[in-house]
């Protein structure tokens, strides 16, 4: 696939993904939204009720992982690093798009569809109130553990194992803003799924292609008769 050809797929999977997203805020605040409210206002007062001292400082640490500026200060690091160590762009193109991507979902649907967030306490201050939908800890959790997943899986197969905890990251930055009463359940489980499927439309595009030729052109070196 053709340079131009790759960036119009990225940019047209993201606009569906954008669409799609904008289409199930639409139901949650409109024609569904009496059912789901109902629900979700229900599991943030249970969740409420189960609250302690303890509780409360474990789920801000937890809460840190998916903060905005961890995103912000690990992603251009780990863009950086990678681009050095396989003398690519590459990979840093990829990670740099998974950050973008995700932080645009966020920075467009919490402006077009403005959800109030749950009916109890909030433990994280200063939160904008209708900014409920989608989770932006949560895409953020997921966008960066998911694509330093990838990066080693595909780049560092003899540590892939090691990676592989960091898939539970996610979903504890998840149980925490529900824990804080930051997010309704639908909102934390909408950012894991498209956070997940951005991570996953990027991987195949351009980082699977781009390895497969990275191995051939290794093959063909090694098979190249030695001169002289």
């Amino acid at each position: 696939m053709s340079a131009a050809r790759t960036a119009t797929t990225v940019v047209l999977v993201w606009a569906v993904l954008l669409g799609l997203v904008l289409g199930l805020g639409w139901l949650l605040t409109h024609p569904a939204g009496h059912g789901i409210d109902a629900f979700d206002d229900d599991l943030a007062r249970r969740i409420a009720d189960e609250r302690t001292p303890t509780l409360n400082r474990i789920a801000g640490y937890a809460a840190f992982l998916g903060d905005t500026m961890v995103a912000l200060v690990v992603a251009p690091i780990v863009a950086v690093g990678i681009w050095v160590w396989q003398r690519s762009p590459l990979p840093a193109l990829f990670v740099s798009l998974v950050v973008l991507g995700v932080g645009g979902f966020y920075a467009v649907v919490t402006r077009l569809v403005p959800r109030q967030r749950p009916p109890v306490e909030i433990l994280d201050a200063g939160l904008v109130p209708t900014h409920s939908f989608p989770s932006g800890h949560v895409g953020a959790a997921t966008a960066l553990y998911g694509l330093l997943i990838v990066l080693v899986w595909t780049y560092l197969r003899a540590a892939r194992w090691w990676a592989a905890p960091l898939a539970v990251l996610p979903v504890v930055v998840l149980l925490a803003r529900l824990y804080q009463g930051a997010h309704h359940l639908s909102d934390v489980l909408t950012s894991l799924v498209y956070a997940s499927a951005w991570v996953t439309a990027l991987t195949v595009l351009l980082l699977l292609p781009g390895r497969r030729r990275g191995v051939r052109d290794e093959v063909s070196r090694a098979a190249a008769p030695t001169p002289g």
